[in-house]
């Protein structure tokens, strides 16, 4: 229980692991980019790698726990692998399908000059991304070093993961099918979940994340690893997600402002009924 461990609980040997672990994957994988001059092959390594780290988490977590630490590690990784593989998956597939170099790292491709830029993208992309991952994952590291077992707490997070993985996967499902009709093309999604929010699969994220920090924090001393959800929800609202996002959607496409003008930014909520 939370009031058997300690207010605050610092990261072990497990961080340091799974630090170690990330850089290997990582700078293997920008030597990957630089060979075939695409960096987005970063993108479906994004959600693996957390299971990198979680799979760290159970091989490397105190073994003197006993059955009770041990069951949240297993709990831990088996969570953030499905929705890691998952998401993995999707962008892999969705890779395969479009092979060329995402715009945004073509773009900064072109800014930085082909000289430069496999070392700026090795610190500004791969470097970066594992050490997102290993913050954002902090939840699972810290619950790695504590012994004590399940509690209620565990199972609301578990509830409120299993939200989001529905949200993000029935989200990506709805917008893979709408792309894929030609009869889509210039027109702007706003069926299914995207009618309530114009970002199911980020949102579908957030939860996750929220629900797997409430799965640690039954583990005692972890509640200062809220930077770990915190720094994702960042990334999703303010970061590469959602803003990034539509910083120049409604230039390519006019009938999202429209879209915006009724559509929550975030939250699922009914939408707004149109002016005039």
């Amino acid at each position: 229980m939370i009031a058997e461990a300690s207010l605050f609980a610092a990261p072990g040997p497990v961080t340091a692991i799974a630090a170690a672990a990330l850089a290997v994957l990582f700078v293997g994988l920008w030597a990957i980019s630089v060979r075939i001059s695409d960096v987005s092959i970063v993108d479906p390594v994004w959600g693996p790698a957390f299971v990198v780290v979680a799979l760290v988490c159970l091989l490397v977590g105190d073994s003197s726990q006993g059955a009770g630490g041990e069951g949240r590690r297993w709990l831990l990784l088996g969570l953030t692998a499905v929705w890691g593989l998952r998401l993995g998956g999707y962008l892999l597939v969705r890779k395969l399908g479009d092979p060329a170099e995402d715009r945004r790292y073509a773009a900064m491709r072109e800014r930085r000059g082909a000289a430069s830029f496999a070392l700026y993208s090795l610190g500004m992309v791969f470097v970066l991304q594992g050490v997102l991952v290993l913050g954002v994952s902090l939840p699972l590291q810290v619950a790695a070093e504590r012994r004590t077992g399940l509690d209620w707490l565990a199972w609301i997070g578990v509830a409120l993961w299993a939200v989001g993985v529905a949200f993000e996967a029935v989200g990506d499902e709805q917008m893979r099918r709408f792309k894929a009709d030609p009869a889509s093309k210039g027109q702007v999604m706003d069926r299914g979940l995207w009618r309530y929010t114009r970002h199911p699969n980020y949102f579908g994220d957030f939860c996750v994340w929220w629900g797997l920090w409430l799965v640690a924090l039954g583990a005692g001393g972890t509640w200062w690893t809220a930077i770990g959800p915190l720094v994702m929800s960042f990334l999703l609202i303010k970061g590469s997600g959602a803003a990034l996002l539509e910083k120049d959607i409604s230039e390519r496409r006019p009938q999202y402002r429209e879209y915006i003008s009724r559509t929550s930014g975030f939250i699922p909520l009914p939408p707004r009924r149109r002016q005039g």
